[in-house]
Formats: C-alpha cells, sequence, structure tokens
C-alpha cells in the first residue's frame, strides 16, 4: 500500500428516495492535503459525506470513487472503514453500555487484523496522551459512548477516535458546529496534530471560522449537488464576507437547493 493515500471521486451521482441529490461530484484528495466544502443549505455537502462511507439511505446511481485504486463503492461500510475512510459525524450517535475506551480498543483491533492486536498498556498510553491534548477528562475512558455528552465533548470524541485510529482519509462534517470560540481551537489543534502526508482531509463546513484554526489547501463551493468553484483559503474569506450570491451570478446559478439539510 502507498504510503501517500489518494481518494478519487468521478462524476458521482446519489439519490434519496429517487431524488437526485448529488448530480456529478468530481474531487481528488491526496495524503498531506487539506479540502474544505463551503455551501448553503440543502445543496448536498452531508449526502457527500454520508455516500462516501455508504450510508444505505443513500444510492449511488452514478461515478466512481476509489481509494487507492480499490473501487469503495463495492465495499461494505465495515470495509471503508478498515480501508482508511473515517467520517467524524455531524451528530454523532449514543451507544449504551459499551465504554469510548472498549470501542476505540476494538475498532483498532478491527483495522489490525487478527494477530496483530493493540496491546493494553501502548491502548492506554496512547489514548491518554491524545485525551490530554484535547483537553479531555479521564473520565471520559470509562463513560459510555457519546451517552450524556454535550455537543461539544461530542464532537472532541470524534476527532479522538480519529487521532487513535490514524485514517487515511478523514471526512470531518460539521465538526465545528455548536462549538464555542475555546472547544473550537482543541478541535483544530487536534486536526491539524495529524496533517501529514500520511492522510488527506476533507472538511465540510459553513463557516471561516474553522478554517481560520485549520488552513486548508484547497476550498470547494457545492452547490445544487456539485462542486461549482475552487480555489485556496482566500475563497472561504471570500464567502465569509460577501456570502454565495456573487458566486451564483457569476456561474449564472438560479437561486434553489437540492432538497437535502446539508
Amino acid at each position: 500500500m502507498s504510503t501517500q493515500p489518494k481518494l478519487s471521486i468521478k462524476d458521482l451521482h446519489v439519490s434519496i428516495d429517487e431524488k437526485e441529490i448529488l448530480k456529478g461530484v468530481n474531487l481528488e484528495v491526496n495524503g498531506g492535503e487539506i479540502h474544505a466544502i463551503m455551501g448553503p443549505n440543502g445543496t448536498g455537502k452531508s449526502t457527500l459525506a454520508s455516500a462516501l462511507m455508504g450510508h444505505p439511505r443513500y444510492d449511488v446511481t452514478g461515478g466512481q470513487v476509489t481509494l487507492d485504486g480499490e473501487d469503495v463503492l463495492e465495499m461494505e461500510v465495515d470495509e471503508r472503514a478498515r480501508a482508511g475512510l473515517f467520517l467524524a459525524m455531524q451528530y454523532p450517535s449514543e451507544v449504551s453500555g459499551v465504554t469510548n475506551s472498549d470501542f476505540l480498543r476494538s475498532a483498532i483491533n478491527a483495522k489490525r487484523g487478527e494477530g496483530n492486536e493493540i496491546s493494553l498498556m501502548k491502548f492506554i498510553r496512547e489514548m491518554d496522551k491524545k485525551m490530554e491534548l484535547l483537553e479531555m477528562d479521564e473520565k471520559f475512558a470509562t463513560r459510555y459512548l457519546n451517552e450524556g455528552f454535550s455537543g461539544g465533548e461530542k464532537k472532541r470524541n470524534e476527532i479522538l477516535q480519529m487521532m487513535m485510529l490514524k485514517p487515511r482519509i478523514a471526512i470531518l462534517d460539521e465538526v465545528d458546529s455548536g462549538l464555542d470560540i475555546d472547544a473550537l481551537k482543541v478541535v483544530a489543534k487536534g486536526v491539524n496534530s495529524m496533517r501529514s502526508p500520511e492522510m488527506g482531509v476533507l472538511i465540510i463546513t459553513h463557516y471561516q471560522r474553522l478554517l481560520n484554526y485549520i488552513k486548508p489547501d484547497f476550498v470547494h463551493v457545492f452547490m445544487q449537488g456539485r462542486i461549482v468553484k475552487s480555489g485556496g483559503p482566500e475563497l472561504a474569506e471570500r464567502l465569509e464576507a460577501e456570502g454565495y450570491d456573487w458566486v451564483k451570478e457569476e456561474l449564472g446559478i438560479e437561486d434553489e437547493t437540492v432538497g437535502q439539510k446539508a
């Protein structure tokens, strides 16, 4: 397996209940790169994240997705995770009866494979180190997964999972949603600590403020189920200052969405 990962999305079309949401998405994310997708509500951004991870609600009707040359669309959800795809969800689920530490150790061992399990001491050392960086109380290790967590705690927990699992491609779906400035800085610190040629990052966000702390290499504007404009960090700054109307006017896009929340 190549050290530097590559996620390639070509002409991806996705529908929900026979309504087309994604209408030809093209994107390539390489190791060491951070891509940010921005766009108005209802344009299909979160649909892209869910479809990449294989959510059963989303029907891929056309296009290709490959990770390191392997066909992602032929993989089951767990196979995508083992191949190195990771999704930090906008609304993480609560799982009663399963502690954070048990969940993470099981996930790491599933990825490493039988006979190559992580030792308990190494796991504890790594988890303690990552939790300290994220300013998480040590009690989080023994709490049930996301149960009773605040919004900010859930988002930190998602970043902890990313740091422990060390994915090849990390998809962060609005991890800044609902965070105060201090929590935002901590989440950004966790993401930045993972920045390397061995991981590519795709950030879905509405706001420039996250990108003040996680500097993207590329910014993409998402409208009507596809990427309509790409640029560097300065594109996000202009979107924050001027909104999306200038993009619509420049490209002759009608003011409409594709029917989804994000």
